[in-house]
């Protein structure tokens, strides 16, 4: 690949790295320099790509989307995995976990082999968010209690073999049956343990591996002034990640900045949780196997249940700073850094030498003008 420089752009590194007010970046596969305009200097054959003063910043990672563009990870399709992964460059997502539902062995089964065939075929899948089945059937939300239950180990490792042992993260319910045992099972694996979907009370969590929490505040016991409950135990617990649906809907922006001024951006990690609708338009949809109807940007079961978002990650990284007052290095760290950090991607969520070529330009609204990934253009 013929190497290529991002000039005269506002360069937000990641992490707690300084901002380059103007600054340039050359890249190939991966970045090559990093530095201020004042110490540019041409390179002869090179192409030259003229910020104009946008932003820069790394490519941003969801580690918890269901599908999108009218594709469900849970049809177990390489080739939508595939052409999904590319549709979403267009928010800016350069890596992301694909994200499973509570539903039958066989189809679960199913899904974590299109998975890891959409993988090796290119997609830009960094591992597996297993969302369910061992959950509590009275957090359910828009999954299908039916196949929910205890952790069962062996079932669990076959999904892990299917998968090419890319699940990277489960949520569960730490309060059910054989929980700490299933939780050896993840840690000795470096499968980072989530909870969520979960009716345990502070007590319980005390006991648990869990360092990090699905969706706050959605499909989990709310604060309570005698029980901290779920939300409140993620919310205090210092290490532990808390993941934010910045969508407005899923959370109230109060209760989004209650939890930014208590975790702190390094402490927040926001998703999407997009199902198959986002990115079309309103109508009848599926999740898991359930009707999702979908008006207005929410969508919803039947029975009125929110069921996942039609959020966009730039959209997110907008909304955070509007909910909370963050600012935009912080978004950075929100949407890309701290993903990176929490699951050992060593080469994405930053701008330095020698990692990956994965970023974004953004006009000064903060919508995305170019998406690269490995130097490769979204254009391209």
């Amino acid at each position: 690949m013929n190497q290529k420089v991002v000039i005269n752009a506002a360069i937000y590194p990641g992490g707690k790295a300084e901002v380059i007010e103007q600054g340039y970046m050359r890249f190939s596969e991966q970045i090559n320099e990093v530095g201020s305009m004042s110490e540019y200097k041409e390179q002869e054959g090179e192409t030259v790509i003229d910020a104009k003063g946008n932003l820069l910043i790394p490519g941003m990672i969801d580690i918890h989307i269901h599908g999108g563009h009218g594709i469900d990870f849970m049809d177990a399709d390489p080739e939508a995995n595939v052409k999904l992964s590319e549709k979403l460059m267009g928010e800016g997502v350069t890596s992301f976990f694909a994200t499973t539902m509570t539903q039958t062995y066989d189809h679960i089964t199913r899904a974590m082999e299109a998975i890891q065939s959409a993988k090796e075929r290119g997609a830009h899948i960094e591992g597996v968010h297993l969302e369910g089945p061992f959950i509590n059937p009275i957090k359910a939300g828009a999954q299908d209690p039916q196949y929910m239950g205890p952790a069962d180990i062996e079932t669990f490792l076959k999904w892990y073999e299917a998968s090419g042992e890319q699940i990277k993260l489960v949520t569960y319910a730490p309060e059910l049956a054989e929980a700490r045992e299933f939780e050896q099972v993840m840690l000795e694996r470096n499968i980072i343990p989530s909870v969520g979907h979960s009716d345990a009370v502070r007590s319980e969590l005390l006991e648990s591996a869990a360092t990090h929490a699905t969706h706050l505040y959605n499909g989990m016991r709310g604060l309570h002034h005698r029980e901290a409950g779920v939300a409140g135990h993620a919310l205090i617990t210092d290490g532990l990640q808390v993941e934010i649906i910045a969508d407005g809907i899923h959370i109230h922006p109060d209760m989004i900045e209650l939890a930014y001024l208590i975790k702190g951006a390094e402490g927040i990690t926001l998703i999407s949780d997009a199902m198959m609708a986002k990115g079309m338009e309103n109508g009848d949809y599926e999740l898991g196997g359930q009707k999702v109807i979908v008006v207005d940007g929410e969508a919803r079961l039947e029975n009125g249940s929110l069921a996942g978002s039609v959020l966009t990650m730039d959209l997110a990284f907008r909304n955070i700073m509007e909910f909370t007052g963050c600012s935009i290095a912080e978004a950075v760290q929100m949407t890309s850094s701290n993903q990176a950090r929490e699951f050992g991607l060593t080469q994405k969520g930053h701008l330095e030498v020698g990692k990956d070529a994965d970023f974004v330009l953004m006009n000064p609204r903060f919508e995305v003008e170019n998406t690269y990934r490995l130097g490769k253009s979204m254009k391209e």
